[in-house]
């Protein structure tokens, strides 16, 4: 009978032959000559890897609480992903942040882009673009005569993402990376990378004429996800079963207490004066302002830096290989904060990536100061890199690819309260943005979960916000654009982007909330014995899982 480890570093194995786009994304070195199939058949093939691996799985009988942990993690991610894949969610899923598109298009983010080896990897993988993005469009075709398809309206927005991405005045992402690593290389292949990136961009072209004119045709009318489908999402994206309903009136009191910690930090900002006001008073002082996008990238260097040296070996222990992070300017504009981890052997470093905003060159420090906490340490790059550090704990599953966002964005979330708990936002301007910044994630679970299942807004809720009707995604614009201050065009990506990908907005806020709550178990357990310090390093070195597990595991600890 195998063992749950070998079953584990097996299916990455196989996976990554399967997947060698997802190979790079995860830092598995070997692969960035290949294109995944984006096929029906390609995307067949990795749901029969998961069916195959759960019942190996089944049969597995873990050796210590390490297995166990491995195991369940991996039966719980395994099949939500399965379950997502057999009602036609993955092969359909088009949205402006996660779909085959972006796959192809973000993977090169992540390649070595200096000599000729690299280079020539680029150019290779440059040239698969136009079948894999043809072999994509086949699988929404298919998709659809399933009778699984996105709403129209995504199809639009991804489309207009295609027309900016290949606009020569805009980002023109493929001929510029092309420029950008042709130099120093010989010029048969400065040609090949060229030829690639123009068939590239055609390609992209093309699909952005598929979506809005041929596949758009097919969308959904509404952009609600409907109660199956969203039940299906936001449990995928938490590891939990959750009650929706239940989140939806908890979001309503989280952003009630928010809002009023807000207007008392702002009080001390601008005495007797309003949140607004605190917000006028801080963008006007210059030394809180930043001009220039790549002054604001090294603002945020400089800050990611002094927290990892702080932080380690006071508050965590910090291996060695993390206490490096590269912040970035994405090359791409659509406003968009994320993280990627680490190659598998570090020679690629964690990185915090902003995709700025076409005409933003203006940056409120106060305003971002949780960010780089929340991207940084001691949020995902900590917890992404120690997870990929510990391979005498974790198997390469579990090191690599297993990836919850209920836990990941709830512990991110729950890094930047711990951060003002720790004495990090004692300037009251980095406090109100911390405040701002959580306010807008509560209310996105409020937005979410009201659009998606099309609810009732409370008759009594306390903003007063169109009491008895229901929502839309018109409301749901309007309530964020209320309820946080974040930039119109940052904003518009947001909404967007919670419109397409049904569940995963909420999963930052509810997430934090389960972390808070296993923390509070745990204090309540241990007594006198409890030790932050300790919680935090053996909570971490269970690797990402999903929520449910990490609650049964953290209960054994």
């Amino acid at each position: 009978m195998d063992r749950v480890n070998d079953i584990a570093n097996r299916y990455v194995d196989e996976w990554a032959v399967l997947d060698p786009t997802g190979a790079t994304h995860a830092g598995i070195a070997g692969y960035d000559d290949r294109m995944t199939d984006l096929s029906p058949a390609g995307y067949a093939a990795l749901a029969d890897l998961d069916r195959r691996t759960l019942a190996q799985l089944d049969a597995a009988v873990p050796t210590d609480e390490r297995e166990r942990v491995a195991k369940e993690a991996m039966q719980e991610r395994l099949g939500r992903s399965l379950a997502l894949y057999d009602a036609g969610d993955i092969t359909s899923q088009v949205n402006v942040i996660a779909s085959g598109l972006h796959y192809v298009r973000g993977v090169f983010d992540l390649m070595p882009t200096s000599g000729e080896e690299a280079a020539a990897n680029i150019a290779t993988r440059l040239a698969a673009v136009p079948g894999a993005l043809a072999q994509w469009r086949q699988t929404l075709l298919h998709a659809a005569d399933q009778g699984s398809v996105s709403s129209r309206q995504q199809m639009i927005e991804v489309a207009k993402q295609c027309d900016i991405w290949t606009d020569p005045a805009g980002d023109n992402f493929y001929p510029a990376l092309a420029e950008r690593v042709s130099a120093g290389v010989s010029e048969a292949l400065r040609a090949d990378l060229s030829r690639a990136a123009d068939r590239a961009r055609e390609a992209t072209v093309e699909t952005g004429r598929f979506l809005r004119e041929e596949l758009a045709r097919r969308g959904r009318e509404k952009q609600a996800a409907g109660p199956e489908r969203y039940k299906r999402a936001i449990d995928y994206f938490l590891g939990a079963d959750v009650d929706v309903h239940e989140a939806y009136a908890w979001g309503f009191d989280e952003l009630t207490r928010l809002e009023a910690d807000l207007r008392q930090m702002a009080e001390k900002i601008v005495p007797g004066g309003s949140v607004d006001d605190a917000v006028e008073a801080l963008d006007a002082e210059p030394a809180r302002n930043i001009t220039g996008k790549e002054a604001f990238r090294d603002w945020m260097q400089e800050l990611a830096d002094r927290a990892i040296r702080e932080l380690h070996g006071v508050h965590f222990d910090i291996p060695e290989q993390v206490r490096r992070i590269e912040c970035c300017l994405a090359p791409t504009s659509d406003g968009s904060i994320y993280y990627t981890g680490p190659s598998e052997d570090f020679s690629r470093p964690g990185r915090m990536w902003w995709a700025v905003p076409q005409g933003i060159d203006t940056f409120s420090t106060w305003r971002e100061v949780t960010t780089v906490y929340h991207e940084g340490v001691p949020g995902h790059h900590l917890q992404i890199g120690q997870t990929a550090v510990r391979a005498e704990l974790l198997n390469r599953w579990q090191r690599l690819l297993c990836w919850c966002s209920g836990h990941g964005e709830g512990w991110a979330l729950y890094a930047e309260r711990l951060m003002d708990e720790l004495g990090y936002l004692a300037d009251p301007g980095d406090k109100l943005g911390m405040l701002d910044a959580q306010t807008f994630r509560a209310a996105r679970v409020i937005v979410d979960i009201g659009m998606h299942l099309e609810l009732e807004i409370p008759r009594d809720n306390p903003f007063g916000f169109h009491p008895g009707e229901r929502w839309t995604p018109e409301l749901g614009w309007e309530f964020m654009r209320a309820h946080c201050r974040v930039p119109d065009e940052n904003l518009r990506f947001e909404v967007n982007r919670y419109l397409g990908w049904a569940g995963q907005a909420p999963a930052y806020k509810i997430g934090e909330r389960i972390w808070l709550q296993a923390r509070a178990d745990a204090r309540a357990r241990k007594g006198a014995d409890f030790d932050l310090r300790a919680f935090h390093r053996d909570a971490l070195n269970l690797g990402s899982l999903g929520l449910d597990p990490l609650k049964a595991a953290l209960a054994r600890v």
